[in-house]
């Protein structure tokens, strides 16, 4: 009859067993999730790429045409004989002048629309009658109600969809007619640039006409779609954009539509299109029109109302690293079946004879606790990463591979060795803390920190688990290491590169607007020590320096003879210029930022008494706005502009605080107050200020 004791180490050789099979379960599962991420990783690493060369490569279309009619539109010869034309009456002069320069026009733009492609074919019967012809494709000189002074062979009548987009142009604006179904039936744009007098200001109030051109974009446009060099089967490029509640797909699809003939509504369900445009620049895995689940990202077009979505099927893309994977996992838990069935039977052997020696118990033992091993070791030294179990003592018990690879020692030489024999005694303390709050608490931490000296620093996130009865009834702890360098410095990247697109759009309102230069910079100053006297969060004191750097981007739709009027200006021309910095938020709409910085530039406007361009009051508004207002009217009021001097400091509070509660928000008015008497403000901010330091 078995003992006591016989019992109580059978049930712990079952309840270790289980346990081992368990953690070798989590194990596996676990690198098979791993793996599926880093698979679409490498998937949205490749779309944004090719996403991003062939948003480039449509763009460069657009812009093209655009500057086709510009060069043309800022033809000396052009605008003088238009100017002519349109200034001669109906005497003799108009029928002989008038008509040559016309004739010269007509070939000028017959030329241009030859070698620029604005040319096509004539509709209509090729017959011996009286039967017009239409054209789809030329160029054309309008007056401002779109009336012709002359047009290359071909060009469409003015009428319908063109027409209007004549009557109903801004004057100064160039535009685009969007893609639609042409007079041949196959799409077409049109496009259109401001004709100025040969002398004088390029002003909205001189313009004289307009330049329009008209193109079929089927061979032109939709062949840029295409990846020089990619193989994949179910890749695929298409131009949308949004028509009410529908997303219209403008280029030709892979089942077979021409363009631009589908449409879908924006609310369908799990829609690829639709999640592209609204999330530029996103990631995800959707259904495309065909119903089928794609890989998708997606890019604006810069100059054209069109998003440009990316997508390879879900199938194509993850089938081989999904077989790959499934393989894995299949061979890892044939292993541990192999491995504990093996167990089992020896260990049941075993009981089956009622071994008494010592020797047999103990070579029981070994093999039960040798096979636990070898399971741990086929899980985690599948792991790329340094895992590893560590004692109260902070020794290593276990450790895979990896883990012996980076301390360049055999696993078998880390069991025993002090954690801060193998890393350092710097490095190990960050971790022999940790693991002393996880042994106290019984629950898992988790850390980020920079490892490695400055040349190879590199950042690791690492998990602190608790693990009970580990060595002699004793709790240890388990930690997995993972190297997020990669994201960390891509994260980086991205924010240095944000930062250098702030100052270069900074430089560029600033050379517009030499008045006011320098303004941007000097209100993010303001504003972050205002965040600073109020103890806002980073990310909030970041919005607002990084909208008060932004703020004037805006000044680039006004004239740049508005900017430096010489004398005060009327009621219309501050409401151009309001109107102008509202625009920054439109100029900057689908650039990530960490923090809401475009609805900061629309809500900067706004009265704390809720009498603002949008009615938003009190707390209603964003915090960075209210400080964002405060910095920027205080600025503003202390800086000269052609029209007056700049007001001293001591006005410019009286002002701001008379104002508090009404068109300000007090406590931010306050904090401004007090970082200039009484935080050195008055010093720090003298080369501004005008007032000694």
């Amino acid at each position: 009859m078995r003992g006591p004791n016989a019992v109580a180490k059978s049930a712990l050789t079952v309840a270790a067993l289980c346990a081992a099979a368990l953690i070798a379960t989590i194990f596996v599962l676990r690198f098979a999730e791993d793996q599926r991420n880093q698979g679409l990783r490498d998937w949205q690493s490749r779309l944004a790429l090719v996403a991003e060369t062939r948003a480039d490569a449509i763009s460069g279309w657009v812009d093209e045409q655009y500057d086709e009619l510009t060069r043309l539109a800022k033809n000396a010869s052009v605008q003088i004989y238009m100017t002519e034309i349109l200034g001669a009456t109906a005497d003799a002069g108009r029928t002989t002048r008038s008509l040559a320069q016309g004739g010269y026009l007509r070939n000028l733009l017959a030329v241009v629309a030859d070698r620029a492609g604005f040319k096509g074919r004539e509709t209509g019967p090729e017959v011996a009658a009286n039967v017009r012809r239409v054209g789809v494709a030329g160029i054309a000189l309008t007056d401002m109600k779109g009336a012709i002074i002359a047009a290359s062979d071909g060009m469409p009548p003015m009428a319908g969809k063109l027409s209007g987009f004549v009557i109903n142009a801004r004057p100064g604006e160039r535009g685009l007619l969007d893609i639609h179904a042409g007079a041949a039936g196959g799409p077409a744009m049109g496009f259109r640039a401001p004709v100025y007098p040969v002398q004088g200001a390029e002003t909205p109030a001189r313009q004289i006409g307009w330049v329009i051109g008209v193109r079929e974009v089927a061979d032109a446009l939709f062949p840029r779609l295409d990846q020089p060099g990619a193989t994949w089967q179910s890749a695929e490029a298409v131009l949308i954009r949004r028509e009410g509640a529908t997303i219209r797909y403008l280029s030709p699809l892979m089942d077979g539509d021409a363009a631009p003939s589908r449409a879908l509504a924006f609310d369908t369900p799990d829609l690829a299109a639709s999640y592209g445009m609204v999330n530029i620049g996103g990631f995800a895995i959707r259904r495309d029109y065909r119903n089928r689940d794609v890989l998708l990202t997606s890019r604006a077009i810069a100059g054209a109302p069109w998003t440009l979505i990316y997508k390879i099927d879900r199938e194509e893309a993850l089938s081989a690293n999904e077989a790959r994977i499934s393989n894995r996992i299949s061979e890892a838990f044939l292993a541990i079946v192999v491995i504990m069935t093996a167990f089992i039977a020896v260990w049941r052997h075993g009981a089956s004879k009622r071994a008494a020696q010592s020797a047999t118990r103990f070579k029981d033992l070994a093999a039960r606790y040798e096979a636990q091993e070898r399971i741990l070791r086929l899980v985690t030294d599948c792991q790329p990463s340094p895992l590893y179990i560590l004692d109260g003592d902070n020794r290593f018990r276990f450790a895979n591979r990896a883990t012996a690879t980076r301390a360049k020692l055999a696993e078998s030489d880390l069991i025993g060795k002090t954690l801060a024999s193998v890393i350092g005694p710097a490095e190990s303390s960050r971790y022999e803390a940790l693991n002393r709050d996880v042994l106290d608490s019984g629950r898992s931490q988790s850390d980020i920190h920079r490892s490695g000296d400055s040349g190879e620093a590199r950042v690791i996130r690492a998990e602190h688990i608790p693990v009970p009865n580990l060595h002699e009834h004793r709790t240890g702890v388990m930690v997995m290491e993972q190297d997020i360098t990669p994201v960390i410095r891509e994260r980086e990247r991205r924010e240095h590169t944000l930062d250098r697109l702030v100052e270069t759009l900074v430089a560029v309102v600033d050379r517009r607007d030499p008045y006011a230069a320098n303004h941007s910079a000097r209100v993010s100053t303001v504003a972050r020590a205002i965040s600073d006297e109020m103890a806002l969060d980073a990310v909030t004191a970041e919005t607002a320096a990084t909208a008060d750097n932004l703020m004037n981007l805006g000044k680039i739709q006004i004239s740049p003879d508005l900017l430096t009027h010489p004398e005060e200006l009327g009621d219309d021309d501050l409401r151009q210029i309001r109107e102008g910095l509202l625009g920054s938020a439109d100029l900057l709409q689908g650039i990530e930022f960490d923090g809401p910085v475009v609805e900061t530039l629309r809500q900067f406007q706004e009265r704390w008494d809720g009498g603002g361009p949008r009615g938003l009051a009190g707390e209603n508004i964003l915090i960075s706005a209210r400080v964002v207002a405060v910095a920027n009217a205080f600025v503003a009021m202390i800086s000269p502009r052609a029209w007056r001097e700049g007001a001293g400091v001591d006005e410019a509070i009286e002002k701001l605080m008379a104002d508090a509660g009404i068109a300000y928000d007090r406590s931010v008015v306050v904090a401004l107050v007090n970082r200039l008497d009484n935080r050195g403000g008055r010093t720090d901010w003298g080369d501004f200020l005008g007032e000694p330091n």
